[in-house]
């Protein structure tokens, strides 16, 4: 499944992409001629395109036109942190090209940023009979769990990033919100409830804020053989406690994931990814089991919301089916996890 907090970018008020004015402005951007524009299906956020510059590819990221650049839409502070992350020993990411600030909400700003290849391929939620080999897969897990790590060491503070720090209660504060907009199965609200309820009273003890990913899974991740090139698709970072990276992670690789496709496909399980983790930033990893939880009851949140928006936007039951059918087993193996059953 992708991010648990991604929004769709795309709704009223946003306008149409002008082709020629972002080939223009991404050349001013770089200093150099781009041609060969063509849109990339799939963003969510924001609009993608494959252009060249100089004789080599680029990717360019524009915010939808006619809606305010902030939160994940906001391209140029995907540049900022891309930037940071440059410098980063043992983090892999898109080299940032140039930025155009445009004139927003109608001129939208974009980013360009190299274009690396390679292949992305999600253990166990990708239903393909082409798949890279095992052992190619466990090397890529067990290095991506690495530079997770590394990713974690970076000060934010150090490195210029002036972001508000999200803990652990905001975060839970932030998905019980989202629950409370969306009408619920009385069931299902009265195990989000016991869920929310269990996770405030075992809030952990905060520790020392890391620059996040948020959406931290090998489908984010270009990779060629067992090398990871580049981690893309940077547009909910925040500033937090890392345990939440490390615990999305975990949840994308375990089999018992309601959403999985490929139970059976080769992956490293959820207690491994925590020691190559642990070894790696030389320390044991603490109240995990409360974010292991905290990542099932966000994305259940999640799949409320995209409920109600598909609900909201008229479309078709069967679109929406999987979200209705994972939620409450997302909520059941957090409260497993609250509990201590699981």
């Amino acid at each position: 499944m992708g991010s648990a907090s991604r929004p769709a970018g795309h709704g009223a008020g946003v306008g149409a992409a002008d082709p020629a004015d972002i080939v223009r402005r991404a050349g001013e951007a770089m200093g150099a001629e781009v041609t060969g524009l063509a849109e990339l299906k799939g963003g969510r956020s924001g609009l993608t395109y494959s252009a060249r510059a100089g004789g080599e590819p680029v990717v360019v990221k524009v915010a939808p036109p006619g809606l305010a650049p902030v939160r994940d839409r906001d391209v140029l502070r995907q540049a900022r942190v891309l930037s940071v992350l440059a410098g980063v020993p043992g983090v892999e990411v898109p080299a940032v090209l140039g930025a155009h600030p445009g004139a927003p909400p109608e001129v939208p700003p974009l980013l360009v940023m190299s274009s690396v290849d390679g292949e992305r391929y999600e253990p166990r939620h990708t239903d393909s009979p082409v798949r890279p080999p095992a052992g190619v897969v466990l090397t890529r897990m067990r290095l991506a769990a690495g530079m997770l790590a590394a990713l974690h060491t970076a000060d934010p503070f150090q490195a210029g990033l002036d972001e508000p720090v999200s803990g652990p209660e905001d975060e839970l504060g932030r998905w019980r919100t989202a629950f409370a907009s969306c009408e619920l199965e009385p069931r299902v609200a009265e195990l989000e409830a016991e869920c929310g309820r269990l996770l405030e009273d075992a809030l952990p003890a905060p520790v020392w804020p890391s620059i996040l990913h948020g959406d931290w899974r090998m489908g984010n991740m270009q990779c060629a053989g067992t090398e990871i090139r580049a981690v893309t698709d940077w547009e909910i970072w925040s500033v937090g406690d890392p345990r939440a990276d490390l615990a999305w992670m975990r949840l994308m690789s375990d089999p018992a994931h309601p959403a999985v496709v490929a139970p059976w496909a080769p992956a490293v399980e959820p207690a491994e990814l925590r020691a190559v983790y642990e070894a790696a930033m030389g320390r044991e990893v603490a109240d995990l089991a409360w974010f292991d939880a905290l990542a099932r009851y966000k994305q259940a949140a999640a799949s409320a919301l995209l409920v109600k928006n598909a609900q909201r936007r008229g479309e078709a039951p069967a679109l929406t089916e999987k979200s209705r059918r994972v939620l409450p087993l997302l909520l059941a193996a957090a409260h497993e996890r609250l509990t201590g059953a699981a």
